[in-house]
């Protein structure tokens, strides 16, 4: 006690304030001012280090000395009967505010950031540097007239191209670097957020057929380390390209050797060409509503100006195939297969010509997918940047059941685009369905919070808390992004709420959003399965029977028409409205049962749900055998995935305890049940529903988590009410569709 008093009477507390106080200013100070002066990010840190080093020996002089208005003087000890005032000063109080409002506005920041967290704002987190690493930002365009833009982005593409070449480099893809055009971030936090050592940054500013490239080599600390500008005639600009990625690749990697290692059969001598070309990639980037006919025709363009160009033939490629919603999608496809192979004839080192060849064989079902795997793996020796070829050769993989390689090439990829929404969306999804939702949930906020966010965060999320149960958070995500990106709203993500509000019972707010999804969906088939998967959640078959008898009687349908996703819906709906040989023969034409092969075949839960309704369909035809011999095929497969594979997802654990439900092992069908509800498995409306558990509801166990299912929507369905009567989102959605579009 009596060292207690003696802390009091040399004022030792008073000091401890004082330096705090004094602390915490100078380091708000310069958090705010050392960014203005151009010091690195961590002169702060440095600096809060210095202030927790000195506090101790603040106290030590505070002990052994005082300070009073003759200056500074040694503290004598007390006499041991010496009593002193124990009562607070006023700069004590003083202080003691001071210390208050310091604590109070270090918990309100806390508590701020953790209710960001909570409604999904987090901030884009770092990920760890590579060496030797590279980010080529696009450069700045200069031109007096802003519609050429596309010929910055071009020679910055066609850099980074370059660069990627290299092979001790590790160049990050466009679609990661792109992501900051028009960011504010300074090069720390970009190289931080991107996990390279450095930072390509430039300009150019074409006039007639003069070209001026100003080209600067930045380090992770914020340092310069190199910069040129470069003043051509326009012919040359290859040559400037060439320049800059060679003297870029010196500075990084002294040992490489150039430039034989730049390769240069990308170019061409026809100018007007070349711009064709860059006018068609650009196109593809913006995938703008129509892209695929305004890329299609630049490239065409190109060609027709130099049939030799390789390049153009490797974009036309992509853009058929993208192109698949025209009415001769097939003949495109041919056009698209017949391009690739164009392109490599004219330069058998084109990796984007080998990458299109690749996804053709990859779509084509005439084709095994090993012939795709190899385009796609040499399209990666050639440029190990091309963010789209790990994409496709993880989904050729994939598609021969080589599912730890597919797993391993996507992560690959997402070392060279950390920022690529398919890439991340993927790797979420399978993180998903090994059970790590929050680990999924973090990469998807991580994409929805950057600059430019993809949809595919959205939808991503929307799709994870669909699967969680958390319909609440889902119906949140989509209406965010239908706010800030009311133009992309399509018939997706229309459709993404109706199946929200339909899961927590919430009917009407269900059949707006269907039909608003409807109304942005030109093709009667995909009109029909979205309508019909809201009525099958449901569990209205009334209304199934009526929208399979509006598709039969539309004129020029016919179910042999329909894509392999909407035949499936017909055909599941047919059967559960009791047309079950009209849904048989349709589900037989659908998979060749004779060679299916679960593993490779069925590459979605969606087609097992599908099988499933096959079987019940067989039952109730009398074809029991066949029933019990699907059964038990799919009873295996949902076994290797669940038990062998460790997939932890409420949609496999729910198939598992239908399997059982429809073979009459009730109990198991209750444990598979928990194991799906565990998971967030919330469809209430749609087990009710279902004609394939009609007699298991019944069992006690099952009717007795189906109530605590029940409960839980309850209990989602009142937030979401609420959130609806404060805020009028079909209103305002509809005013921002209707708002004239804002020139860029």
């Amino acid at each position: 006690m009596r060292f207690w008093k003696e802390l009091r009477r040399r004022r030792v507390y008073r000091m401890a304030g004082f330096y705090i106080v004094g602390a915490w200013l100078v380091i708000q100070v310069a958090d705010v001012f050392f960014p203005a002066w151009g010091l690195p990010e961590t002169a702060v840190r440095f600096l809060i280090v210095g202030a927790l080093a000195c506090f101790p020996i603040a106290l030590v002089f505070a002990w052994i000395f005082d300070i009073t208005t003759s200056g500074i003087v040694r503290t004598e000890p007390a006499d041991a009967g010496e009593v002193f005032d124990n009562s607070l000063k006023r700069t004590d109080y003083v202080v003691l505010m001071a210390l208050l409002a310091i604590g109070v506005a270090i918990v309100f920041g806390s508590l701020q950031r953790i209710a960001e967290e909570v409604d999904g704002v987090v901030a884009v987190a770092g990920v760890e540097k590579v060496d030797n690493s590279i980010a080529i930002l696009p450069f700045a365009n200069l031109d007096t007239n802003p519609d050429t833009g596309y010929v910055t982005d071009g020679v910055t593409e066609e850099i980074l191209h370059r660069l990627s070449s290299l092979k001790a480099l590790h160049v990050l893809s466009r679609a990661s670097s792109f992501v900051f055009r028009d960011s504010n971030d300074g090069a720390v936090r970009i190289s931080e957020i991107l996990g390279v050592r450095y930072l390509l940054q430039g300009s150019v500013r074409r006039d007639n057929d003069i070209v001026r490239v100003t080209a600067y080599l930045i380090d992770d600390a914020g340092k310069q380390v190199w910069s040129e500008t470069f003043d051509r005639k326009l012919e040359h600009i290859f040559d400037i390209q060439s320049e800059i990625a060679n003297t870029v690749a010196s500075r990084i990697e002294r040992e490489i050797v150039f430039p034989a290692e730049v390769s240069a059969g990308r170019t061409t001598t026809n100018m007007v060409a070349f711009d064709a070309y860059l006018v068609g990639r650009a196109f593809i980037n913006a995938r703008t509503p129509g892209f695929q006919d305004k890329a299609i025709a630049a490239f065409e363009e190109a060609i027709r100006l130099d049939e030799n160009y390789a390049p153009p033939y490797a974009g036309l490629a992509v853009a058929l195939e993208l192109n698949y919603r025209d009415e001769d999608w097939q003949a495109n496809r041919e056009s698209a297969l017949r391009a690739a192979e164009t392109a490599i004839e004219l330069d058998p080192e084109l990796a984007e010509g080998h990458a299109a060849l690749g996804l053709m064989l990859l779509g084509d079902t005439e084709h095994d997918p090993e012939r795709a795997e190899t385009s796609l793996r040499r399209a990666l020796d050639l440029d190990p940047s091309l963010t789209n070829a790990y994409n496709w050769l993880a989904n050729a993989l994939q598609q021969q059941g080589r599912h730890e390689e597919s797993n391993a090439v996507s992560e690959r990829g997402l070392l060279v685009n950390p920022l690529d929404p398919i890439l991340s969306s993927n790797k979420a999804r399978r993180l998903s369905q090994q059970g790590e939702h929050e680990r999924a949930e973090q990469i998807l906020l991580r994409l929805a919070n950057l600059p430019e966010p993809s949809g595919l965060a959205y939808t991503g999320l929307a799709g994870l808390y669909n699967e969680t149960g958390q319909f609440d958070k889902s119906i949140r995500w989509i209406k965010r992004y239908g706010l800030t990106s009311a133009s992309s709203v399509t018939g997706v993500y229309s459709a993404y709420l109706a199946s929200s509000y339909e899961l927590l019972g919430l009917t009407e707010d269900a059949d707006y959003w269907v039909f608003d999804a409807m109304a942005q969906t030109p093709e009667p088939g995909h009109r029909f399965y979205i309508r019909a998967a809201q009525l099958r959640l449901r569990g209205d078959h009334v209304g199934l029977q009526e929208v399979i008898d509006e598709l039969d009687a539309a004129p020029g349908i016919d179910s042999d028409q329909l894509n392999i996703a909407d035949a499936g819906m017909y055909a599941a709906a047919n059967i559960l409205t009791g047309n079950f040989n009209v849904g048989i023969d349709v589900f037989e034409d659908i998979y060749n049962l004779g060679s299916l092969t679960l593993g490779n075949d069925v590459s979605f839960f969606g087609d097992l749900g599908y099988l499933h309704v096959l079987a019940y369909g067989y039952q109730q035809v009398g074809r029991d055998d066949e029933a019990n011999a699907l059964l038990a095929r799919l009873d295996e497969h949902l076994n290797v995935l669940v038990v062998e594979q460790k997939m932890n997802t409420g949609e496999l654990h729910h198939l598992r305890a239908q399997n059982f439900a429809m073979r009459g092992d009730f109990a198991a069908a209750a444990d598979a049940l928990e194991a799906a509800i565990k998971a967030g498995w919330l469809q209430y409306t749609f087990v009710m529903g279902n004609p394939m558990w009609t007699e298991t509801i019944a069992y006690p166990r099952i009717a007795r988590m189906l109530e605590d299912v029940k409960v839980e929507l309850e209990r989602q369905r009142a937030i979401v009410q609420e959130i609806d009567a404060e805020h009028d989102f079909r209103a305002e959605l509809a005013a921002l569709r209707s708002a004239p579009a804002t020139e860029d």
